[in-house]
């Protein structure tokens, strides 16, 4: 009796350690399988794939006068396409301000101005007569003459105040006049021509003048009829959808050339480089065109 109660204690201890390797076995084979992510939650390393591919990506900062917003976000999607790795970032303003910027120590990698004015101020090569300051940010090399505007006046929607010329802003149909800021080189042109014609103090003896601060803003003033007429680019009137009765010529003011150059303060200069070439191609000057740009000679 007492070995048959020996050999059962064996027996019993024999299945117990049979049974606890079994559980030992399956616990280390589940603890080297991993775990299934949850729907619709990224894996670790697909994270980490999508940052670095971000991490890789070059952002270029691109200060351009307002009057090229609609068709540099246009070229940002074709650019999208033809450099991946490049993010495009715009800085929309008039060329005053965005030359301001720079110098104060914004970040810009391509400086597109819509006169040749706030480019030289910024060119050591320039007149020094217009470069007082000695500011040296221009990379020699790259500047280039882009682009052309035309200077038109503008009127609301069915022209209220029957304006035909320029010649009428100096008349009795004209109740006020929309311009850009001196400093906007909308502005300039628009005192180059109101002073040619013998204009400019009659009217703000006569407080007919409004100001904005860009050539957005004025096209914004006669869209809304809020002034009789305008004086902008031919560009802004065409995205506007306003109706134009006069467009200067090289009597009444200079030309309006968009200069474009790579700044020196660029991290980035060969990627700069290469989106101003690309502004340059065929394809982007069709863009440009088709709101009344026209290449620069």
């Amino acid at each position: 009796m007492k070995m048959k109660k020996i050999a059962w204690i064996m027996v019993s201890a024999m299945a117990a350690a049979l049974l606890a390797g079994c559980g030992s076995s399956d616990k280390e084979e589940a603890a080297q399988t991993p775990a299934p992510a949850a729907q619709g939650e990224e894996t670790e390393t697909g994270a980490e794939g999508e940052e670095e591919a971000e991490d890789e990506a070059v952002t270029l900062n691109v200060f351009a006068a307002a009057s090229m917003t609609e068709t540099l976000e246009k070229i940002q999607e074709m650019y999208a396409d033809a450099a991946p790795d490049v993010r495009l970032v715009f800085n929309f303003d008039s060329s005053g301000t965005l030359k301001t910027q720079i110098q104060e120590g914004a970040e810009c990698d391509l400086f597109i101005s819509a006169a040749q004015k706030q480019m030289d101020q910024l060119d050591i090569k320039a007149d020094p007569v217009v470069n007082e300051e000695g500011l040296d940010y221009v990379v020699e090399e790259s500047r280039v003459d882009l682009l052309e505007n035309k200077v038109v006046l503008a009127v609301p929607d069915g022209n209220p105040a029957g304006i035909g010329s320029f010649e009428d802003l100096g008349t009795d149909k004209l109740k006020l006049l929309a311009l850009g800021n001196e400093d906007v080189p909308v502005g300039q042109y628009s005192t180059e021509i109101l002073t040619t014609l013998d204009l400019l103090e009659g009217l703000e003896d006569a407080n007919k003048i409004t100001y904005g601060s860009n050539v957005k803003e004025v096209t914004t003033q006669v869209s809304e009829a809020s002034a009789d007429a305008g004086i902008i680019y031919a560009t802004d009137a065409y995205s506007a959808g306003l109706s134009t009765v006069a467009e200067a010529d090289s009597s009444l003011c200079k030309r309006a050339i968009y200069p474009a150059a790579v700044l020196n303060v660029s991290e980035h200069q060969e990627e700069a480089q290469a989106f101003l070439d690309f502004l340059q191609t065929d394809d982007c000057m069709k863009v440009f065109e088709e709101v009344g740009f026209i290449k620069a000679q």
